[in-house]
């Protein structure tokens, strides 16, 4: 199941995103309201989502200033990656595009009752840090 999230510009250049999203210490602030029992250093995070399970993620890639690869770590209900890429915006280079992509290694019935959460995620996160960058 592969699920794209909603575009988002973000008003910083490629590099400042790419500094702010290699480090899951900021992530706590992307995530959405299900998320509880946040944790994290600068390479992995662990958290619950309320009712579901716990699950921790680290980086699996980070591709300079383009794109970072989120994956679980451990044992985790669902197979998942999350992958951020980052864009410069065409018309500034003062701003990047950012698109959140969830790709979920699910049967047919898991993948109906998942759906919606990993859109949330990937939708939360690119307006999440829409709004962290415009405060800046």
């Amino acid at each position: 199941m592969k699920i794209d999230g909603k575009r988002a510009v973000i008003s910083a250049n490629q590099n400042k995103v790419f500094q702010f999203m290699s480090d899951f210490n900021n992530y706590e602030k992307l995530m959405p309201e299900q998320i509880v029992n946040w944790q994290s250093d600068k390479d992995t995070c662990s958290f619950t989502i309320k009712g579901m399970a716990d699950l921790k993620l680290k980086f699996a890639r980070k591709e300079a200033s383009t794109l970072l690869e989120l994956v679980p770590e451990g044992k985790t209900p669902v197979k998942f990656s999350l992958l951020i890429n980052l864009e410069p915006d065409t018309l500034n280079e003062q701003k990047t595009v950012v698109n959140v992509h969830v790709d979920a290694d699910l049967n047919p019935m898991l993948a109906m009752i998942a759906k919606r959460p990993f859109e949330n995620l990937a939708n939360t996160i690119s307006e999440e840090l829409h709004k962290v960058f415009e405060k800046k």
